[in-house]
Parts: structure tokens; C-alpha cells; sequence
């Protein structure tokens, strides 16, 4: 067995974050209603800067006499102008709610300028005056908008150049179509369509209007647009990258010790040695939390690593940071008692969100009535010619971690990597000999090619020195049904020789409510949800991961979701499905690195894995 390196956990100062993010937390924040009233208050003046710029009625008001005596390319660039910050104040409304500090210092620049653009622009002090009350509030509350920014690549200036460039089109086809027209008529669209893309880069276009105020104002309105377009796709592209959050080398061999002392707890503790996570340790050192931010959510999985009595104190750090960059805080798949503390320490609120299999190697049996349909299975699968080896993977040789690892990459269903909280993303790397590899194999066929023996494998990751648990599982998918079977079965019956007693299996979503529901005597609304999880086991297999896992008797450890506030509830779910990579946005993942030869990404044992398509 290898052993990881030991360093000793450094007590006398935590991690520079750690000591910043508790100092935060002590000031308690007072208004928490206020920041997502400002921003919707932003969110309408915004709206209606652009109303105002953008609809000729809207200006004809008694003081429009008034503003007509100023010089016409005075009130045109006024227009323009209005028109640009509410635009901007539109855009960074979100960010104003979640108290962006980078944001409120934009929106302090841009409401006493679009203040003077109104009172400039018609001599109208109703407009005016609410934006500079806006200010005085935002300027007054100002401790109450502290978050830093968020985690950024260079993709997100991509991202803003199609958002914000069809969102200019839209916007500009609007504003060339409420004005007046005369020499065409009434244009057709595509002509209207083309004045507007030709305005956005500078450009006259086909259409003539009545008169040249109106003319500038629209040649004005687009080509700021799209210079607006240009400015904030220019500016993201060209400000420094800050690098996703990633786990450094020294992190990793801080949590192997603290998974060496304290592993046995959580079957979901290895997990943490994820590389695409960050880690928060405890004021001592002695606990640590993982974790990725996916949309805004600051996402933990399983229970904290490390010491019980030092939860409390990683808690605090995590709740921290994500008060520190307003971030929403949620735990996916905790144990009872880790919801217990997270609830205690934090204040937040648990939902039971499934059921873990374990099943104890002592007592695992092919025998009696209830194995009957698994042990016939089985036997079926063994007359066919498939055999199983269950080895660690430090028993291994090079060649044959490659071969694993290429056929598991052709046998994944998608193009798209799967897994975060119960994957762990890799295969057959240095500091992962201790995990346990199934491989089942078929002697090839007259004319199959060398190494073409290997259909199916099952890879655990240690739990403790007497448990491992599942990560992956994957089969050549023209492989006989009930090659899953056989891979589980000689894993219980083989891995008691390696000094395994405890086996985590697939975790069952929602398994309560789907066992409880098919017995007699349950109720409609029971039911009616039994129906809906059924219905949604069409896509996600829900019920097929539950049936799969019953089929060996194991005993259910319930999993919970933690979370802050119910509204919280859908971004949760929509970020926990971008974080198992269910659910992708498109651009390609760009700066992270490939995995190098040998290396596994895996499905592994997610909630809504499709590894058991075949059980």
C-alpha cells in the first residue's frame, strides 16, 4: 500500500484567506433586503433611460420647448448618452445585487451622469432626481456592497460579444423602426435590418429620414451601441485572467493526511482530492472543505474532511468566503450528521435528497430467495466466458493503466466528462494506488485485435483503510446485459481478501420517496410524486439506479442537500447540474488542461448517472 507523504498540518497560522474571510465575517450584515432592492431600482432606471431615448413620444412633454432652444447636437449626444447608461446600469443591475463592489463604484459614476443627461436633455428634474436619490441611498449603505469579484476567463469576453451584440441588434432594429421614415416609405425589414448592422460598425445604411436631427440621432444611437459592444468585449478580453480555483499540490497533500486520520468517515471524503476544486481548511488545519463555484454557488459535496470537532471552524471559513463574494452556499450529498453541524453552525436548512448504498462485505450473499434474480444472472453472464480480476491499482503495470483508461474514454455514452461530487476524475494517477480496480474480460473472438479482452470496469476509491467506494463503472456497451452484475459481485466476494468490509455503491436520488410510494396504503400526494420521479427516470434514471442497487440488499445511508433559503433551491439545482456537467453552456473549457495519458475522467457514481443503463 502506498503511503501518502506526511506533512504536518500548520497550526499556528491558517491560510491568508481563511484569517480574511473571518475578520468579514464578524460584521453581520444589517440590510440584507437592501442590495436586491437597489439593483432592482437600478434594473428600472435603466429601463426606462432607454425608453426615453429610444421613443420619440416619450420626449414630447411641455419642457421639450424648453430643451429645444439648446442646440440639436446638444440634445441628440444627450440622447445618446442616456441611452448608453441605461444600457450599462441595465447590465450591472445583477451584479449590484449580489453586492458587487466593482459594480456599485460603476453605478456611483453612472447615475449623477445620466442625472445631468436628463436635466441637459429636457430640463426635467423628476428623472434626474430619482437617480441622484439612488446614489445618496447606494452611497449612504456603501458597506453593505463588499463582494469581490468572481472567478473569470477569458471566455466570458466571448460570451459578452454574443450577448451583448444581438442584444445591440435588437435594441438598434428597434430604434431604426419607431422613427420616421421618407424616402422609403415604410422599409422592409431586411432593409431595416441591414441599417441597423451597418450603424452598429459606423456606417450609413440604406434608409433616409425626414429630417438630419433624426438622422444623427439614430447613426448616434447605433454607432454607440456599438461601441459599447466593442468597449466591454475589448475590456474583459484584455484584463487579467484570474484562474479558475484548482486544488495546489500543497493543499493535496494536506488533505491526504487529514484523509489518512479522519478517511473512514465520509464515503465521499477522496472525493475532495478532486483537481478542479478548491480547498478552505479549519483555523487549526485539522478539517477542510472542497469546493467549486458554479454560477454564482459557492458548491461543497460530501461531509468536511478531517477532524469532527474542527468542522465548526471550516464551516465558519466557508461561510466566510461566500459572504465575502456573494456567493450562494450549498452542500450536495452530506451525511446526517454533517447537515446536523452545517445547520447548527451556519443556520442553513437540510433537504434529504437520497439514499447511499453500502453493503457489507461480512455478510454479503449469493444465497436465498432475494439474490435469486442476481445470482442466476450471474451464472448466465460466467457461461458466456467472462471473467473478473479485482486488484489495487498499484498492482497494475503502465500498459495496462492505458489500456483501462482508453477503453473506459470509448465506452463513455458522451462527449462530455461527467462527475463532481462522487467522481473523481481521474484513473491510475501516482497518488491513487490504494483504489481498487474490477476489470471483467472475454477471450476475443477469432479476428478481434489483441487487448480487445477488456469489456467492463469498476473503479472505488478508498474509504478509510476498510471501505472503498464506487467512481466509476462503464462497459463496452455490445457486451452482454448483466456484465454490471457480475463487475459488483466479484468486487463484494474479492475485496474482503484486500481488507475491505464496507462497499459504497451508487447513490439512489430520491429513494425514500420512490420506495415508500409503489408500498400499499400510500397516499395521492406520495404517489403523484412517485409518478413525476418515474417519469423523469426517462432521461435521468432514477429508478433504474435505485432498482440496480436494491438488487444487492445493501443498507441506505441517507444524503442531504444544504442549502440557505428555499428561493435559493432552483440556481442550486441548475449549478449542480453544470457541476456534473449535465447541463453545459456551450463554449468550449478553454485554459483547462487535457487529461493526460492514463488519466480517467469519469461519470463515476452521480446522482443521475448512466453507467447502469443496462441493469
Amino acid at each position: 500500500m502506498s503511503v501518502p507523504v506526511s506533512v504536518e498540518p500548520s497550526t499556528e497560522q491558517p491560510r491568508r484567506r481563511g484569517l480574511q474571510t473571518l475578520r468579514n465575517q464578524a460584521a453581520a450584515v444589517p440590510r440584507a433586503w437592501l442590495p436586491g432592492l437597489v439593483g432592482y431600482a437600478c434594473l428600472l432606471i435603466g429601463l426606462l433611460d432607454i425608453c426615453s431615448a429610444v421613443f420619440p413620444k416619450l420626449r414630447r412633454t411641455r419642457m421639450h420647448t424648453v430643451a429645444g432652444q439648446l442646440p440639436g447636437a446638444t440634445t441628440t449626444l444627450a440622447a445618446v448618452g442616456t441611452l448608453m447608461v441605461g444600457v450599462l446600469l441595465v447590465l450591472l443591475a445583477h451584479a449590484l445585487r449580489r453586492r458587487k463592489r466593482r459594480a456599485w463604484r460603476a453605478v456611483c459614476v453612472l447615475l449623477p451622469v445620466g442625472a445631468a443627461l436628463h436635466m441637459l436633455r429636457w430640463h426635467q428634474p423628476g428623472p434626474g432626481a430619482v437617480s441622484l436619490a439612488l446614489f445618496v441611498v447606494i452611497l449612504i449603505h456603501r458597506r453593505e456592497f463588499y463582494a469581490k469579484a468572481d472567478p473569470r476567463t477569458r471566455w466570458r469576453a466571448a460570451a459578452n460579444l454574443v450577448v451583448m451584440g444581438a442584444f445591440s441588434v435588437l435594441l438598434g432594429l428597434l430604434i431604426v423602426s419607431v422613427h420616421p421614415k421618407s424616402e422609403l416609405g415604410n422599409p422592409t425589414l431586411v432593409q431595416r435590418l441591414q441599417e441597423t448592422v451597418y450603424g452598429l460598425f459606423g456606417f450609413d445604411g440604406p434608409i433616409s429620414y425626414g429630417s438630419e436631427r433624426i438622422t444623427d440621432l439614430v447613426a448616434y444611437s447605433l454607432g454607440a451601441l456599438g461601441l459599447l459592444t466593442a468597449f466591454t468585449t475589448g475590456y474583459l478580453a484584455l484584463r487579467p485572467e484570474k484562474p479558475e480555483p484548482v486544488l495546489t499540490a500543497e493543499d493535496e497533500v494536506r488533505v491526504r493526511e487529514l484523509l489518512a486520520r479522519h478517511g473512514e468517515r465520509d464515503s465521499l471524503g477522496y472525493f475532495a482530492l478532486r483537481r478542479d476544486k478548491s480547498v478552505l481548511f479549519s483555523p487549526s488545519g485539522k478539517a477542510a472543505i472542497s469546493y467549486r463555484v458554479v454560477s454564482g454557488v459557492m458548491l461543497a459535496s460530501g461531509d468536511p474532511v478531517g477532524d469532527v470537532e474542527a468542522w465548526p471552524g471550516a464551516i465558519k471559513v466557508f461561510m466566510a468566503e461566500a459572504r465575502e463574494h456573494a456567493w450562494v452556499p450549498a452542500v450536495m450529498g452530506c451525511s446526517e450528521v454533517g447537515g446536523e453541524v452545517w445547520t447548527r453552525e451556519a443556520g442553513l436548512d437540510a433537504l434529504e435528497l437520497g439514499d447511499e448504498a453500502i453493503v457489507d462485505t461480512a455478510t454479503f450473499s449469493l444465497a436465498g430467495r432475494a439474490m435469486r434474480n442476481v445470482r442466476q444472472m450471474v451464472k448466465r453472464i460466467e457461461r458466456n466466458g467472462y471473467s473478473c480480476k479485482v486488484r489495487r491499482v498499484g498492482e497494475l503495470t503502465l500498459e495496462e493503466k492505458r489500456q483501462i483508461a482508453d477503453a473506459a474514454a470509448r465506452w463513455r455514452g458522451t462527449d462530455t466528462e461527467r462527475g463532481f461530487s462522487m467522481a473523481l476524475g481521474r484513473f491510475g494517477d501516482v497518488g491513487d494506488d490504494d483504489c481498487v480496480v474490477v476489470t471483467a474480460h472475454k477471450a476475443p473472438e477469432e479476428g478481434e485485435p489483441a487487448g480487445s479482452d477488456l469489456k467492463a470496469v469498476l473503479h472505488f476509491v478508498p474509504w478509510g483503510p476498510d471501505g472503498i467506494s464506487l467512481e466509476l463503472m462503464r462497459r463496452d456497451r455490445e457486451a452482454d446485459p448483466g456484465l454490471n452484475e457480475l463487475l459488483i459481485v466479484a468486487a463484494l466476494q474479492e475485496v474482503p481478501a484486500l481488507g475491505v468490509r464496507r462497499v459504497s455503491l451508487n447513490f439512489a436520488m430520491f429513494r425514500s420517496a420512490l420506495a415508500r410510494g409503489e408500498r400499499i396504503g400510500a397516499g395521492p400526494v406520495l404517489r403523484v410524486w412517485r409518478g413525476l420521479l418515474v417519469f423523469l427516470s426517462r432521461w435521468f434514471q432514477i429508478e433504474s439506479l435505485y432498482k440496480f442497487n436494491a438488487k444487492f440488499q445493501p443498507d441506505w445511508e441517507p444524503r442531504f442537500l444544504v442549502y440557505k433559503q428555499t428561493r435559493d433551491l432552483p440556481r442550486i439545482g441548475f449549478a449542480a447540474m453544470q457541476a456534473e456537467a449535465f447541463i453545459t453552456l456551450g463554449l468550449p473549457q478553454f485554459g483547462r488542461r487535457r487529461p493526460r495519458p492514463g488519466a480517467l475522467p469519469g461519470d463515476g457514481k452521480a446522482t443521475l448517472s448512466t453507467v447502469t443503463e443496462a441493469a
